[in-house]
C-alpha cells in the first residue's frame, strides 16, 4: 500500500512504528521538497538532544594487517599491493599526546584483525592510554573476538566498541564475505559487547554490491533491535585491488537519507559524518551534519602511514580530516551552523 513519504517522516519524527513499505517508499523518494523536510526534521531532533555540538574523535589506525578477506576492503588479506605497517605502543601514545593537546578527549584505535596484537597487547595499550589520559574515552574498532577477550578489554578501561555489521541480510552477507566469515558471529559479538557494558557502535555500507532497498530496511530494523549507542554508515567506495573494483560506489543522496532516517529512529545515538562522505563530496561531512550526524573523526595517525590504511580508493589522507587541520575543520563546521566541542562526548542512549 502506498504511503505518502511526508507521512512516513512524521511517523519517524513522532516515534510511531514505521513499516517496510513506508521505508522503501522514503528511500525511493527523490523529491527535493520531501528530502529537505527529512533533513530538517532529523536536524531538529539532533538539536533537541545534542544542540549544535559536534564531538571529535581522534582516529588512530594502528595496523593495516588483517586476517580477513572481505571482498570490498582494501586491506584484505589477499591484497599483495598493500604496504603493511604496525604502530608501536610508543607511536600510539605519541598520537594520543598530540591529540590531547589539540583538544581530543576520545581516541579510536582502529585496525585490521591482526594476530600480532594479542588480547594482552591490546589491554596493555588501553591501560596505557587510560593511565596517561584518565579524562578521555578509549574506543576500540578491532573486529571479532571472544566474549572473554571483550571483557578483558573492558576491564582494562575500554569504554566503547565499534563493529559494523555491514549488512543484516544473510544472503547479502555471503556475497560480500568469504565462507569462513559469519553474520551470525558478527551479531553475537555485538550483543556480547552491549551485555558487557560497552557503548557500542554498529552500522553498514550504503550502496555496497548487490545491495537492495530491502537489504537497507533489514539494516534499519536490525539497528532498531540492537539499539546501539553509535551508528556509523557511509557510502561504499570501490578499491582498485579488490574483487569489487569494477562495481559502482554508493551515493551521497542515499547516505544522507539514511543518516536522517537513523537520526529520527535513534534520537540519542551518536552518528558520525564519515571520512567516506568527505571523500565522495567536498562538503560531504557538512551535509552529513545537516542531515543529523553529530560526530567527526579526524585522523591522528602518523602522516607516513595514513595513505597505507586504504579501505577504499581516494580516501582523504591529508587536509581537513587530519588532526593538524583541526582549525580549518572547526571553521567549515561553524559555517554549517555547528560547533566542535572539547568533550568526551558520551552517547545519551540509555545503557
Amino acid at each position: 500500500m502506498y504511503q505518502d513519504p511526508t507521512t512516513t517522516i512524521e511517523h519517524l519524527y513522532s516515534g510511531t512504528p514505521v513499516y517496510r513499505n513506508e521505508l522503501i517508499g522514503l528511500l525511493k523518494c527523490n523529491d527535493p521538497y520531501i528530502l529537505d523536510l527529512l533533513y530538517k526534521k532529523a536536524d531538529l531532533v539532533r538539536q533537541e538532544i545534542y544542540g549544535t555540538d559536534v564531538y571529535i574523535r581522534g582516529l588512530i589506525e594502528f595496523t593495516n594487517y588483517c586476517k580477513n578477506n572481505c571482498y570490498y576492503c582494501g586491506i584484505r588479506r589477499d591484497n599483495k599491493a598493500v604496504v603493511r605497517y604496525r604502530l608501536t605502543t610508543d607511536h600510539i601514545m605519541s598520537c594520543c599526546e598530540e591529540g590531547y593537546n589539540l583538544g581530543f578527549r576520545t581516541f579510536v584505535l582502529q585496525g585490521g584483525e591482526d594476530g600480532y596484537f594479542t588480547s594482552d597487547k591490546i589491554c596493555h595499550i588501553v591501560r596505557s592510554i587510560k593511565s596517561a589520559y584518565p579524562d578521555c574515552a578509549v574506543t576500540l574498532s578491532v573486529g571479532e573476538w571472544s566474549r572473554s577477550d571483550y571483557q578483558a578489554f573492558f576491564d582494562a578501561g575500554a569504554d566503547r566498541y565499534l563493529l559494523r555489521h555491514e549488512t543484516a541480510c544473510e544472503e547479502h552477507y555471503r556475497k560480500l564475505h568469504p565462507s569462513e566469515m559469519s553474520l551470525e558471529k558478527r551479531k553475537e559479538c555485538l550483543f556480547n559487547l552491549k551485555d558487557i557494558g560497552y557503548q557500542i557502535g554498529s552500522g553498514f555500507m550504503v550502496g555496497s554490491p548487490f545491495q537492495t532497498l530491502d537489504n537497507l530496511v533489514d539494516d534499519i530494523f536490525f539497528l532498531a533491535k540492537l539499539k546501539p549507542h553509535m551508528i556509523g554508515i557511509g557510502p561504499f567506495i570501490t578499491h582498485k585491488d579488490t574483487p569489487f573494483s569494477g562495481e559502482k560506489s554508493g551515493t551521497l543522496d542515499m547516505t544522507l537519507k539514511l543518516i536522517s532516517i537513523l537520526r529520527l529512529s535513534h534520537p540519542k545515538a551518536l552518528i558520525p559524518a564519515t571520512t567516506a562522505l568527505g571523500t565522495i563530496h567536498p562538503n560531504g561531512r557538512e551535509l552529513g551534519l545537516k542531515a543529523g550526524a553529530n560526530v567527526v573523526m579526524p585522523n591522528l595517525s602518523p602522516v607516513d602511514v595514513r595513505e597505507k590504511y586504504t579501505l577504499y580508493d581516494n580516501k582523504l589522507s591529508t587536509g581537513d580530516e587530519a588532526a593538524q587541520s583541526l582549525e580549518s575543520l572547526k571553521t567549515s563546521i561553524a559555517n554549517a551552523g555547528y560547533e566542535i566541542v572539547v568533550d568526551v562526548g558520551h552517547s545519551k542512549v540509555d545503557k
